[in-house]
């Protein structure tokens, strides 16, 4: 069996370098770990935003606006608001129809992994696409003087900081699944993608015994800069890194993560003497010759620290 490349992912920047890994490692040897405290129920559906996502991009079905199928329809929301509903998370036709055959599978007692994994199969999808825990984990964030969930805060409140607060609700009762931990231990380098890190990557990291099995891991673990240019390109990044008291930098990344890495992928330096390796180069996943570059060099980079 393959060893495979791991990847752990949430939002767009994770999943556009699931593209870029795919095509780089081989279809065969990609895993992604996929946040799920993003995960709402809504209209009837069970909706796993971070997992569709890498799922749609490495279909190549992912919609010009960012999320969504490509071409995808509304009707059904179009309808609901003309039913009066007060419709705040917008979902497209085709994505609904995942979200309730989910919803479908989980009361029949299905796991979340087996869900994921079928859309993967539909999709035909390169390398495979497993939810972090198959436990109901959800991101909370406290900001204005409220206590949102986090697609509210998201959609409803902007994603504006500052932030009060950040909390996974259920994580304490949630575990790795057996085939994350499967993959950790079998995986030839691990990469953190440019996600945020604090409400993408750390609900991952939170569950118990992950920390450990990332440490215990023979493989090299590398993380990506979601920070291009000294800027976010998109989300609520810089308000959960000033929460987390440190700054929109690559150094700020590394401080999030701390003695979990060997490696940090970044298009600036770090502060002089610091100990952690690193590589430099252009962060930029424009098109798809951009996603395989940085899938490229970075897979190179963690296999050079790896020996």
């Amino acid at each position: 069996m393959t060893a495979p490349v791991v990847l752990l992912a949430g939002g767009t920047g994770g999943a556009k370098l699931a593209r870029g890994m795919a095509d780089v490692a081989g279809p065969d040897a990609l895993v992604v770990i996929a946040n799920t405290a993003d995960d709402v129920e809504v209209h009837g559906a069970h909706v796993s935003p971070d997992p569709d996502l890498v799922t749609f991009h490495l279909a190549d079905r992912i919609d010009e606006r960012g999320w969504g199928l490509a071409g995808d329809t509304f009707h059904v929301m179009d309808g609901l608001r003309a039913l009066g509903r007060d419709v705040w998370f917008n979902v497209g036709d085709r994505d609904l129809a995942i979200g309730i055959e989910r919803a479908r599978r989980l009361a029949e007692g299905a796991r979340l992994t087996e869900a994921i994994a079928e859309l993967g199969r539909a999709f035909e999808i390169p390398g495979r696409v497993l939810p972090m825990c198959d436990e109901p984990v959800r991101t909370r964030v406290r900001a204005h003087g409220r206590d949102w969930p986090f697609q509210e805060w998201m959609i409803l409140g902007s994603g504006a900081g500052p932030l009060d607060d950040v909390t996974f609700a259920g994580v304490d009762d949630a575990r790795p699944t057996p085939e994350v931990l499967d993959a950790l231990a079998r995986a030839r380098a691990i990469v953190i993608g440019p996600s945020n890190p604090v409400v993408s990557i750390g609900p991952i990291l939170a569950l118990p015994g992950m920390r450990a099995a990332l440490r215990a891991a023979s493989a090299p673990v590398v993380a990506v800069s979601p920070i291009v240019g000294g800027e976010v390109l998109k989300g609520p990044t810089a308000a959960c890194l000033a929460w987390a008291g440190q700054p929109a930098s690559a150094a700020g990344v590394a401080a999030v993560y701390g003695d979990l890495l060997d490696g940090l992928v970044a298009d600036e330096r770090l502060p002089e003497g610091t100990p952690l390796p690193l590589l430099e180069t252009d962060l930029l996943m424009a098109d798809a010759a951009g996603r395989q570059r940085l899938a490229r060099e970075t897979l190179a980079f963690a296999t050079a620290l790896g020996g």
